[in-house]
């Protein structure tokens, strides 16, 4: 078993190197750039494009050097953390000793699916013989009334079907106090202290039970450990943006989490899911305060993970990042807008995450995560000021030209110069720093036989990196513009609510991508008109931009096509190992979702018609107060008929046993309805 704590003292150097190869490249960069911009004098525009250039190319230099270090450490076979050639994937599945909790919080989600993933979990723990050391937790903070109640059924049925009775738990608070991170401190304190540690899932997770056991026996050899993260692979979605972002995560996300796994060391992060967690120290350590103020910057703390690592890490406890954990899988919005509606939530999170960073006591590296997340969602508009200060530059000096006689100085006319060689050079630095870890990525799988194929070969792999390079210069000028809006309104004092995650294969119409992208391409064609009227030759340095930003209509209805999707699957294209070698947990979730449905999931309705619902029910309700004159009159409504019911009240009378019990009583009192 792999034996992390002895080599946390070695990470001051890991540390080091990288930090100062960042800021080395950053200002040599920078250096360029001022060479560049102060060739003919530097104007106040020009001065700020370069002070905006540094900041944004510190950001991608920090992700490049983490790649080559996943790209060194993957060429030697060489362990992120030990440097050794020893992997905690490899070996004999350990056998336990302590007790652990899967726990899953849910809110308003696709019931099917959530406990067609409980299923295809529990089997594959099954199948390794470690099951009786987990139980498993289903924490609803559910508020629609026909949810809640599909869910307690399919809970049952599910217990039935695994014969997982004492086993396989649910659980529905009337308040989700907190959200998710809420929800799960509910069940810390009131069933934390019967397992050493927890492991959280999201709705959509699914983990291999090989990596439940190997987390869980990392756990134990790891006696300081309080956090281990896998590295969860997105998989299961067949709309054409989902495909392009499971093919690139898949095949570029590995070698920057090594890289990332390489110099955090003992100060990792939390993403908040496919992780497991040590119960006492996040009973002790975790519980997260009330921000001062007012959302979206105030109030509850949204991104909550960032932080509970960081709290973790201070109270003495490790965070370890292991991606070589295969089998931890989790799936991803299945269109642009979507995907920019879950970055909206996060964004929030993370900006409040700049009132934090400060917090008495935290490590500097957990401070430098706080900061990070902050950064990924500013450098956004960062882009975007330096695109703009840019194209005004160029447009200013094409539209006054270039002053040979500065006031006062009239003896001698000063020639315009240009730096060819710093120019180019910088531009070559600049690419090289965005692409080359996709190279150092496609480099380590073409010289694999077993990673090609999984691919589906070196020419199909090769034409989906091509195509994967296309489609993500099309995608960044538009989730630039999300992602500056986004920053720009929570600035600005609009928070965002939290809504449950659309989780299928939904389609954008027409109508809804011009409503969203409307402006998008207004902006680009706007742009590139004025680029190509005033300084032509500038254009082609503008084009990918303007170009993404014009087409971001057909380009998020087309994408959002689960035929344009499977149109590639059939050519090749965007082929991951998930599909070409899924793991035993993905072949038994493809079967439960297929498996045809006995029957429409029960709803609020049901529980007054069925009384296996109704005591099923009522069997679960913590909560047995008095129903008071307004429930009485919901009851009674509800006996009646439930459509003319509102969903708070539907939800109100599943809360309160006295309210529901007095239904089904009025229910069974009315005559039965004469035949016309």
């Amino acid at each position: 078993m792999l034996h992390l704590e002895p080599h946390a003292r070695w990470a001051f150097w890991r540390r080091g190197l990288l930090l100062g190869t960042v800021l080395t490249s950053a200002a040599g960069a920078t250096w360029l750039m001022a060479v560049v911009l102060g060739t003919n004098t530097m104007t106040i525009a020009e001065a700020g494009v370069l002070a905006v250039f540094a900041l944004a190319f510190g950001w991608i230099a920090l992700s490049f050097w983490a790649a080559a270090a996943g790209f060194l450490l993957s060429v030697f076979g060489l362990h992120p953390v030990t440097l050794r050639r020893e992997n905690a994937a490899d070996g004999p599945v350990p056998a336990l000793r302590t007790r652990t909790a899967v726990v899953m919080p849910i809110y308003n989600e696709d019931t099917r699916r959530v406990f067609a993933g409980l299923t295809a979990t529990y089997r594959s723990l099954e199948a390794t013989g470690g099951l009786a050391h987990f139980d498993f937790f289903v924490l609803s903070d559910t508020t629609d009334p026909d949810v809640w109640v599909a869910e307690e059924a399919l809970w049952h049925d599910t217990c039935r079907a695994l014969d997982a009775t004492g086993r396989l738990f649910y659980r529905h608070r009337a308040a989700n106090t907190g959200r998710k991170a809420g929800n799960i401190a509910d069940w810390v304190r009131s069933h934390g202290g019967a397992y050493e540690c927890m492991v959280v899932l999201d709705a959509d997770s699914v983990m291999e039970g090989d990596t439940l056991v190997r987390l869980a026996a990392l756990m134990e050899a790891n006696p300081r450990a309080g956090i281990i993260q896998t590295l969860a692979v997105a998989a299961n979605r067949t709309t054409l943006f989902a495909r392009w972002l499971q093919f690139a995560s898949r095949l570029y996300g590995p070698l920057l989490a090594i890289g990332h796994s390489f110099w955090w060391v003992g100060e990792g992060n939390y993403y908040g899911h496919n992780a497991i967690l040590r119960t006492r120290a996040f009973a002790a350590h975790c519980g997260l305060p009330k921000l001062p103020g007012k959302a979206p910057l105030g109030g509850e703390i949204m991104s909550h993970d960032f932080v509970e690592a960081a709290c973790m890490r201070r109270g003495g406890w490790h965070v370890w990042f292991l991606p070589e954990l295969r089998g931890s899988f989790e799936e991803i919005p299945s269109n642009i807008i979507d995907y920019a509606v879950r970055d909206r939530r996060w964004s929030q999170g993370n900006l409040q995450h700049a009132r934090i960073v400060m917090a008495k006591g935290l490590h500097w590296i957990s401070r430098l995560h706080l900061a990070m997340g902050v950064q990924a969602f500013v450098v956004s508009p960062l882009w975007l000021l330096l695109l703009i200060l840019s194209s005004a530059v160029v447009i200013q000096q094409a539209v006054t030209g270039h002053a040979y006689f500065e006031p006062g100085h009239n003896l001698f006319p000063i020639w315009p110069e240009f730096r060819p060689l710093e120019s180019y050079t910088l531009l070559a630095v600049t690419v090289a720093v965005l692409f080359l870890p996709k190279f150092f990525s496609l480099t380590l799988a073409l010289a694999s036989r077993r990673r090609r194929q999984r691919f589906g070969g070196a020419l199909r792999m090769l034409a989906s990196a091509m195509a994967e390079l296309v489609f993500s210069m099309l995608l960044a000028p538009v989730m630039m513009l999300f992602h500056s809006t986004f920053v720009f309104t929570i600035l600005a004092g609009r928070s965002v609510g939290w809504s449950a995650q659309p989780r299928d294969d939904r389609g954008v119409t027409w109508r809804e991508a011009v409503r969203r992208h409307g402006v998008h391409s207004l902006i680009g064609l706007a742009w590139g008109g004025l680029v190509f009227w005033y300084a032509p030759d500038f254009l082609w340095w503008v084009l990918p931009v303007v170009v993404g930003m014009a087409a971001a209509i057909p380009l998020n209805v087309l994408s959002s096509r689960v035929g344009a999707g499977l149109a590639l699957q059939r050519r090749g294209l965007f082929w991951t190992p998930e599909e070409t070698h899924p793991a035993p947990s993905l072949q038994i979730l493809a079967r439960e979702l297929r498996a045809p449905a006995d029957r429409p999931l029960p709803n609020f309705a049901d529980v007054l018609r069925e009384r296996r619902l109704a005591a099923l029910h009522l069997a679960m309700l913590a909560e047995r107060s008095p129903a008071d004159s307004v429930l009485i009159d919901s009851a009674e409504r509800a006996a009646i008929g439930s459509d003319g019911l509102a969903a708070a009240e539907r939800r109100a009378l599943l809360a309160n046993a006295a309210a529901l019990q007095h239904a089904l009583r009025t229910a069974d009192q009315r005559p039965p309805r004469r035949a016309a």
